[in-house]
């Protein structure tokens, strides 16, 4: 499913609907509106070509699904999957972010979709950062969304957690292409942790 328009043209009550559809899913309510002032700002930066918003909770624990695709249009929950963070972040919880290359932390804040490629993980999505300082170096650290074959729900079986990434948001191969043909071609991602560095990024504190 691709939705093709952006916030301008939603129509009435679609917030709500979005915020009341991804709490029903298990979004919690402050990551929801925070994603959404997020993406709005992306909207109105003119960098948003697709009203589809990925969010990612990185406060839940890595054996938890916690990444949800959202039709913010229609108010709908595409999909809620499993997904790695960076090794240098955390163990099953991710607890420390980075903008840094080298430093094998996941990045927090709004990205926007950019060109795929097949690379050694397969189908792989690029991730541009909107934030000064937080994520604006996603593209020099090749962060990208791709499958990898340390994120499956036997991994979690087996060790408790997930298996790490370098930094990028790791999806099962299962999903990966599915997921990625979802959000491809200018849709917002949103990295989400309750930190300082994020609220001053998004213009919350």
């Amino acid at each position: 499913m691709h939705a093709s328009v952006v916030a301008a043209d939603l129509p009435p009550g679609a917030e709500g609907a979005m915020v009341r559809a991804a709490r029903s899913s298990g979004l919690k309510a402050v990551v929801i509106r925070t994603a959404l002032i997020a993406y709005r700002q992306a909207v109105s930066e003119g960098a948003v070509k697709r009203s589809v918003l990925t969010v990612i909770d990185y406060s839940l624990p890595s054996r938890e699904p916690r990444l949800w695709v959202l039709d913010v249009a229609h108010g709908t929950v595409l999909a809620r999957e499993l997904v790695a963070h960076g090794r240098g972040s955390g163990d099953d919880v991710a607890q420390r972010f980075s903008n840094r290359p080298n430093s094998y932390e996941s990045s927090l804040g709004t990205f926007v979709t950019a060109d795929t490629y097949e690379g050694k993980n397969g189908l792989s999505l690029r991730l541009d950062g909107l934030n000064a300082g937080l994520n604006d170096r996603a593209m020099e650290r090749g962060i990208v969304m791709h499958g990898a074959w340390y994120v499956s729900e036997a991994m979690v079986r087996q060790q408790g957690r997930l298996g790490r990434s370098e930094g990028c948001p790791a999806l099962s191969p299962a999903v990966a292409p599915r997921i990625i043909d979802m959000i491809r071609g200018g849709s917002v991602v949103f990295a989400y942790y309750p930190s300082s560095a994020l609220r001053r990024a998004i213009g919350l504190s």
